[in-house]
């Protein structure tokens, strides 16, 4: 069962990765960037700084944080070197040969699972839970998996290194946004933040929160920046 699980992930990676262009390998390697993800972060910002006060904002921006760092040092520190399943692009995996990769990328030894795709769904998660407004989640989630397939395209891991990282992703951020929200009904916690009933309404009522539209804009500008630059 393990055996025809791992050639069919090999099959796919294999049937994906070789469907690449001069001008997708531009797009691609500023998309799977970790730059691009700086836009994105200055509009969540934005968007808590204008709905509460700046105790409640750091407050939540400290349980993005930790739901990324979570997502991140579980693939990276834990499961990795447990598993020590090596990239495709490792010049030590046969298959290495028949990848596709961009600029040489080749990565670090092992990649099971994908931090990059671990962060893109941690953060596309909390986004959802936090703001819960359809469209905004469509957006990031499509973000998410996007921004996941740029590690197929430019060679560097496996789609069930994805899968596996998604899952990572998504259980932290349940977990981490469960824990904000339970210290946020905390009576101390919610003194010392100022957490009072406006802001406490527009969490339990998010569909309420103003300019969130920001998130959407900032995020397709920023992928029509990488469109257009990726012409050059």
């Amino acid at each position: 069962m393990l055996e025809t699980l791992q050639h069919l992930d090999q099959q796919i990676l294999l049937s994906l990765n070789s469907l690449h262009t001069p001008y997708w390998d531009n797009f691609m390697w500023l998309f799977t960037g970790k730059i691009i993800w700086i836009p994105m972060y200055a509009s969540i910002l934005y968007v808590l700084l204008r709905n509460f006060n700046l105790s409640v904002t750091l407050f939540t921006l400290v349980a993005i944080a930790l739901t990324i760092t979570y997502a991140d040092q579980i693939c990276a520190s834990l499961i990795r070197p447990l598993v020590e399943r090596m990239r495709p692009s490792n010049p030590n995996n046969p298959l290495s040969e028949f990848i596709h990769l961009v600029n040489d990328k080749r990565g670090g030894r092992y990649g099971f699972p994908s931090c990059h795709s671990s962060n893109s769904f941690a953060l596309a998660f909390f986004v959802f839970l936090f703001f819960r407004q359809r469209w905004l989640t469509f957006f990031i989630v499509l973000w998410a998996i996007a921004n996941s397939y740029t590690r197929i395209y430019i060679g560097v891991h496996y789609p069930g290194d994805l899968l596996a990282g998604m899952v990572v992703g998504i259980s932290g951020a349940v977990m981490i946004y469960s824990l904000y929200r339970y210290a946020l009904r905390r009576p101390v916690i919610a003194r010392f933040l100022h957490y009072d009933a406006p802001h406490r309404q527009l969490i339990e009522h998010s569909e309420n929160i103003k300019y969130t539209t920001t998130i959407l804009y900032i995020g397709l500008l920023t992928l029509a920046f990488i469109a257009i630059y990726a012409i050059f």
